[in-house]
C-alpha cells in the first residue's frame, strides 16, 4: 500500500509539475507565435517517440508475448481516437469569436486531462516493470506536459480568463497524471502480463497522440 501511494505521488508531481510550469510560461509571455508552439510542441512529440520506441514496447515485449503488446498498442489507439472523437463534437459546437478562444482552450483542457491518464499509468506500470524505467517515464512526461501547458494556457488567457483561473485549469489536466499513476501500479501488481498490457496501451495512446498533432501540424 506504502508503494502504490508513492508512486501515486510520483505521478501526480510530475504531472502537474510540468503543465504548471507550461501554464506559468502562458500566462507570463506576452506573445506567443504559432512557431514557438510549433516547435516546443514538436519537440515534446519528439521526445514521446522516443520513449515509446525504447522504452515502453521494447519493455512489454520484455515481460509478455508479442500479441499481448500489440492488443495492448491497439486498444490505446482505439481509446484515444474515441476520446478525440469527442472533443472534436465539443469543438464543433463553438462559433469562431473571443468567447470561443476561451472555450476552445477549456476544450483544449479536458483533452489533455483525457491523454494525461495514460502518461500517468505508464508511469505506475513502468515502475512495476523497474525502477528506472518509470523515473525515465516520469522525466520524459514532465518535459512532454511544459508544452502542452503553453498550448493550454494561451488561448484561455487570449480569450480573457483570469491568470490565477488559467493556473488552475493547468494544475487540473494535468492531475489526471497520478490517477493514471495509481492505476497502472494497482492493475501491475496483478502479473507481468498485465503489466506488459498496461505498457503498450500507454504507447499506443501516446503515439496516436504524437502522430495526430503531427498530420494536424500543431
Amino acid at each position: 500500500m506504502e508503494e502504490l501511494l508513492k508512486i501515486t505521488l510520483i505521478g501526480l508531481f510530475f504531472g502537474t509539475f510540468g503543465t504548471t510550469i507550461g501554464g506559468i510560461i502562458g500566462v507570463t509571455i506576452k506573445t506567443t507565435s504559432e512557431k514557438f508552439l510549433s516547435f516546443i510542441l514538436e519537440f515534446a512529440s519528439g521526445l514521446m517517440i522516443a520513449i515509446v520506441c525504447f522504452g515502453l514496447i521494447p519493455e512489454s515485449l520484455k515481460l509478455s508475448e508479442i500479441t499481448i503488446t500489440a492488443i495492448g498498442i491497439l486498444l490505446g489507439i482505439i481509446v484515444m481516437i474515441l476520446c478525440n472523437i469527442f472533443v472534436k463534437k465539443k469543438l464543433a459546437k463553438r462559433p469562431g469569436t473571443r468567447n470561443s478562444l476561451l472555450k476552445t482552450g477549456i476544450i483544449v483542457s479536458i483533452g489533455l486531462a483525457i491523454h494525461n491518464f495514460p502518461e500517468g499509468l505508464a508511469i505506475g506500470s513502468g515502475f512495476g516493470s523497474s525502477i528506472t524505467l518509470g523515473y525515465s517515464l516520469a522525466v520524459a512526461i514532465l518535459l512532454h506536459d511544459v508544452p502542452e501547458g503553453i498550448a493550454m494556457s494561451v488561448p484561455m488567457k487570449s480569450g480573457g480568463m483570469k491568470k490565477s483561473r488559467v493556473l488552475i485549469y493547468t494544475i487540473l489536466s494535468g492531475a489526471t497524471t497520478g490517477v493514471g499513476a495509481f492505476f497502472g501500479s494497482l492493475i501491475g501488481n496483478v502479473s507481468e502480463g498485465m503489466i506488459s498490457m498496461c505498457l503498450a496501451f500507454a504507447g499506443g495512446a501516446m503515439l496516436y497522440i504524437v502522430f495526430r498533432r503531427i498530420n494536424a501540424g500543431i
